[in-house]
């Protein structure tokens, strides 16, 4: 059709189609076995599908109101004090979303004005940037530190000040699959107390934790969670990524300016899902066990690749692991990934792309949230570079 004749100023001019959708298109183009992108390869709860086609069936297929349906919000409430010692208001304080990204978005975009600074750290999952870019804000970027990516206190000590409207972080942490300790965040508590600061907690890898670490959610702490959008996802806890659905919960003050935004950005989520996932997490078994499923998956990888030419530190959550190829070349991440995909039939995504300026550190992501005969199959693969 013909095209739009007028000058176009993009907003985001230097963001192209994302990583995952280029690894994954290629790895169907070349029939490669996908551990790119972060989705299973297995099915969900049979009972979870049931409770959805019910609500259908019952016809439960209307808009449900803007903020989520009340059953699915106090049942998020009734969890999250559970797990974490606090009562979120499930009227006032609490919204379901339209997954993790939509809601990472929206908490951005209610708070941050033009020349604010937003820290972020590097490798920082892509959605975070172009969010802030949109929203006029500037990115301040922190690196993680190798090799086992923690955060530099006093590095973010350095670069906090009073333009500093907000901090992302993100833990377990997608690439790397570390985890922020209790002092961890009782550092961060210290660092902002008495600032006008905003936290978003990325925390959709919030049950996928292993080696009997306990994750440290920001609700745990008082002084982060009065000052905290917490961001989780139903899509990565119940292995249905493609329903995109999510929940945030963050102090009614700040709910209100998230919800002022949602409901012009999505309106509500959809309904019989939501349906459907307030009834599945009545059982607490139905996500408590999910560290030590994603744990037996992880250890199966990594001692089916212990003796390639690959290097690794186990990931002590999420469902990725790290692999580093220095030992086998030294091309560029980027390069090796695509050259893994067409010759040997793997695909990963380069740990480079996470960094607003590249740095290469011979690292590929993989997941293995996927069935144990396509992680042996990849493994054997791996095992014959």
């Amino acid at each position: 059709m013909p095209q739009f004749p007028g000058t176009i100023h993009s907003k985001l001019p230097k963001v192209g189609t994302t990583i995952f959708t280029v690894m994954s298109k290629m790895a169907a183009e070349h029939n490669a076995i996908n551990l790119s992108q972060g989705f299973p390869d297995f099915s969900c709860s049979e009972e979870l599908v049931k409770l959805v086609n019910e609500a259908m069936l019952k016809g439960n297929n209307q808009y449900a109101p803007m903020p989520g349906l009340p059953a699915l919000r106090e049942i998020i409430a009734q969890k999250t004090e559970k797990l974490y010692g606090i009562k979120y208001d499930p009227e006032t304080e609490i919204t379901v979303t339209a997954g993790a990204t939509q809601a990472i978005y929206t908490a951005i975009a209610a708070i941050i004005r033009e020349d604010d600074e937003v820290i972020i750290f590097e490798p920082a999952y892509d959605c975070y940037q172009p969010a802030i870019e949109v929203a006029g804000g500037k990115t301040v970027y922190l690196q993680l530190k190798a090799p086992d990516y923690s955060i530099d206190w006093n590095e973010l000590q350095k670069v906090f000040n009073h333009r500093t409207r907000m901090i992302i972080i993100n833990t377990p942490h997608n690439p790397t699959g570390s985890v922020l300790s209790a002092d961890d965040m009782k550092h961060l508590e210290k660092i902002v107390k008495g600032s006008d600061t905003v936290i978003i907690s990325d925390e959709v890898y919030e049950h996928i934790i292993f080696d009997g670490q306990q994750h440290q959610s920001a609700a745990r702490f008082p002084n982060l969670a009065e000052r905290s959008f917490i961001i989780s996802s139903f899509g990565k806890t119940f292995h249905v990524t493609g329903w995109k659905v999510g929940y945030c919960v963050a102090p009614k003050n700040l709910m209100t300016e998230f919800r002022k935004v949602h409901q012009f950005l999505v309106f509500t989520v959809n309904t019989p899902v939501q349906y459907a996932l307030a009834e599945f997490l009545k059982k607490k078994e139905n996500y408590s066990g999910l560290g030590d499923f994603y744990q037996k998956k992880r250890d199966k990888f990594i001692d089916m690749v212990k003796d390639s030419r690959f290097k690794f530190k186990p990931a002590i959550g999420t469902y990725f692991q790290l692999l580093d190829y220095s030992k086998i070349t030294n091309e560029k991440d980027t390069e090796y990934a695509i050259r893994l995909i067409k010759e040997a039939g793997v695909a990963s995504i380069p740990i480079s792309v996470f960094y607003h300026k590249p740095i290469d550190n011979k690292m590929l992501r993989f997941c293995f949230a996927k069935k144990d005969e396509t992680l042996e199959k990849a493994a054997t693969i791996l095992n014959k570079i």
